[in-house]
């Protein structure tokens, strides 16, 4: 299984559409991790990008994110990757929350549009 981080500083960006790059995390049959990896987005806003695209050929099946738009959850579900929203801190403190069964998705949307790349 392959985990995905929109991330900034090796911290979870806030804004999945604009991050600097993902951490991806491979985590083990025993629910560790054993892999980590970068990849960094095409410029532009990742919501009008294939980026859902390579991160599911890549083999990510979740994307543990700050804030994110519906329509970017959309893309994201459309591609096999399962979203849960409303992580902050470090990349793999976060993953290892999640593995650990501690985090839940905040269900919060992203409202901010000022970035001019949502379509109102």
């Amino acid at each position: 299984m392959k985990i995905a981080l929109p991330s900034h500083q090796n911290r979870v960006d806030e804004h999945f559409g604009h991050c600097e790059y993902f951490t991806v995390f491979t985590v083990g049959n025993d629910r560790t991790i054993v892999a980590e990896e970068t990849l960094t987005p095409p410029p532009g806003c990742g919501c009008k990008s294939n980026i859902a695209q390579v991160l599911a050929e890549m083999g990510v099946t979740l994307m543990l994110a700050g804030n994110m738009g519906q329509g970017a959850v959309n893309v994201l579900g459309q591609s096999g990757i399962e979203v849960l929203r409303g992580c902050s801190g470090n990349v793999r403190d976060v993953a290892q929350k999640w593995l650990a069964g501690t985090l839940a998705d905040s269900g919060l949307s992203c409202a901010q549009h000022e970035h001019g790349c949502h379509e109102h």
